[in-house]
């Protein structure tokens, strides 16, 4: 029988740490061989593989192990074996029920392996002994691990306790907004079952919950494929209250226990596209690789758009239609589909929410196949076929990179005339970066680049301030004005901006800048008016708000004089009793002391 001893976790990781010098590599030491003998850290313990383990995988403390052993002396003497009792040996690791030593080499063992652990006297039974194993004994511990299970205190309190079972896949945990479809069976202490799945399982979005507050907090802890055992308090099962009948199941009691087998099968992650909460994509088939389509890709989908009640309004690429080619960010196709698709991989199958927003609006609209009311959330069964992405500025020549930004930069001028701000921003953008300045162009091409650079700037300055974006304004103009201080559109747009966030002052050097390099400039002497006009407003403002100020001091000081009068009088009143009383005090002392009232003592 192993004899319990406390184990201290940090006993042999700290020596190690304090055997380091500073700055000293400690490089993996090679895996053990069959037969080989090794000394683990410094500690004075020793292992000997005699068998090798399944993967990769160690248990860690806290985790659940079931063992083989038989511990002897260094003379073979045997003190204790489960072999000998044909039972295996449940513990959890670091938790002192074994002796430390072989807390610390079970830690190093895979699945199935066996090893022969030698423990020096302090990691074992020490100077006391145990019985059948004297006082200061080296003793050997050979060890199978059979396997371990990894135990989770899912909320940290105490209240979710997981065991992992059987582990699956290493990545991938769902998230709140998740699809999962998992498979349980929750039982009392006693073992009565009071819920189970059917056998295909049960799906359900993790946020929306199912059966007990526990299950969605354990699921989202898990990876597909996992299975683990749950033992969930009242307060995360069915609290104080318990559970009536339901769907055939029976009672559960009030602040019951619950121990429930979970398993979860899959899960169709969800992703909310725009950030509102208004485009939700579900994967329900991952893509190839890692790549995306983005921006400015030219991607190949067919879909099946309906209705939230089924009904079918468009189809493409199905039947021998052709699929749906389109440029995202483009305006292509309705603002849901065109965000949505630019986040997906080749070979990815989506399922796509999209709210009036960004679908069809408030407007009526006939398809192929029926009618889109207005106001209509649509769902729409998306594959991504096929994507070629638009070259990225590092993967193209300087010229390439000239001629990309001259067209960019004619395409943000067409949207800027229709009013597509947004999108004619993101174009200058874009143009602005194929001619950055972090690139080496020749000599012959430095003007041109510059002059190409400074227009999308000041061009990019003027969608912001449509946008009521200053602040961009103000950062693209300035971009502007460092490499031409006296650019007339730069200190006119960004004196715009200034004004706009009622920063005056700053509007007036802009202004005043730009009136010395063209003072004919009609623009200019316009807004110049206006910001006249602003600082009168202004200082009638300030002229109010001082004039308040001044009445309220004048009123204050007004009543603190009136007080201070009141005061004073009191103050005066007080000073006049107290010295009537004093003069009333000295009357009463002068004429008890006076001489004609005096007893006459006979002296003889």
């Amino acid at each position: 029988m192993v004899a319990e001893k406390e184990t201290n976790v940090s006993d042999i990781g700290d020596e190690d740490e304090l055997d380091e010098e500073p700055g000293e590599v400690i490089e993996s030491a090679p895996p053990l061989k069959v037969g080989e003998e090794r000394e683990i850290n410094s500690s004075g313990l020793k292992k000997k593989l005699l068998k090798r383990g399944l993967g990769w995988e160690t248990p860690e403390f806290g985790d659940e192990v079931t063992v083989h052993f038989v511990g002897t002396l260094l003379d073979g003497t045997k003190f204790d074996s489960t072999w000998d009792r044909d039972e295996s040996f449940n513990f959890k690791l670091g938790r002192g029920q074994v002796v430390t030593g072989l807390d610390h080499g079970i830690i190093t063992m895979k699945k199935g392996e066996i090893a022969l652990f030698t423990l020096p006297p302090e990691l074992g039974y020490g100077a006391t002994g145990a019985d059948g194993i004297p006082p200061n004994s080296i003793i050997q511990f050979e060890v199978e691990l059979i396997s371990w299970i990894t135990v989770i205190d899912v909320c940290k309190d105490g209240g979710i306790i997981k065991k992992i079972v059987e582990k699956r896949e290493q990545t991938g945990q769902p998230g709140d907004l998740d699809e999962v479809l998992v498979k349980y069976q929750a039982m009392l202490v006693d073992g009565a079952i009071v819920a189970k799945t059917p056998e295909e399982g049960v799906e359900f979005y993790v946020k929306d919950g199912h059966l007990c507050p526990a299950l969605p907090k354990a699921i989202k802890t898990m990876r597909r494929g996992e299975k683990v055992n749950l033992v969930v308090q009242p307060q995360y099962a069915f609290d104080e209250e318990g559970r009536n009948v339901n769907n055939e199941f029976p009672l559960i009691p009030p602040s019951s226990v619950l121990s429930i087998d979970l398993e979860l099968v899959s899960f169709n992650p969800v992703i909310n596209v725009t950030g509102d909460s208004k485009v939700f994509k579900k994967i329900l088939k991952e893509g190839e690789g890692v790549l995306t389509a983005n921006e400015g890709a030219t991607v190949t989908i067919r879909y099946t758009a309906m209705l939230e009640d089924g009904t079918v309004f468009e189809k493409k690429g199905f039947e021998g239609e052709e699929p749906l080619e389109f440029i995202t960010d483009e305006e292509q196709v309705i603002a849901g589909l065109d965000r949505a698709a630019a986040t997906m991989k080749k070979g990815e199958k989506a399922m796509l929410t999209i709210t009036p927003e960004y679908g069809f609006g408030r407007t009526e609209v006939k398809r192929d196949l029926a009618i889109v009311p207005p106001c209509s959330t649509i769902v729409y069964q998306v594959e991504m076929l096929d994507f070629t992405k638009e070259k990225a500025p590092w993967e193209i020549t300087h010229l390439e990179r000239i001629e990309a930004a001259g067209k960019k930069k004619e395409e943000g001028n067409i949207l800027f005339k229709n009013g597509k701000y947004q999108r004619a921003g993101k174009k200058y953008d874009k143009a602005a970066d194929y001619v950055s300045d972090d690139v080496s162009f020749g000599d012959d091409d430095q003007k041109l680049v510059k002059a190409l650079r400074v227009s999308c700037w000041l061009n990019g300055a003027a969608c912001s301030l449509k946008l009521n974006d200053f602040q961009g304004a103000i950062k693209l103009c300035s971009k502007v004005l460092d490499i031409e201080f006296y650019n007339v559109k730069a200190l006119y747009r960004r004196a715009q901006a200034y004004m706009e966030t009622a920063d005056l002052h700053l509007a007036e050097l802009d202004i005043n800048k730009a009136l010395e390099a063209d003072p004919q400039n009609r623009e200019v002497k316009l807004c110049q008016k206006s910001l006249k006009q602003l600082q009168a407003e202004s200082n009638k403002r300030d002229a109010k708000l001082y004039a308040n100020m001044f009445a309220r001091m004048t009123k204050d000081s007004f009543v603190a004089t009136k007080r201070l009068k009141v005061q004073k009088i009191e103050d005066n009143k007080r000073n006049a009793e107290v010295m009537s009383m004093e003069m009333e005090t000295e009357t009463i002392a002068e004429s008890t002391a006076s001489p004609d009232n005096a007893m006459v003592v006979d002296s003889s």
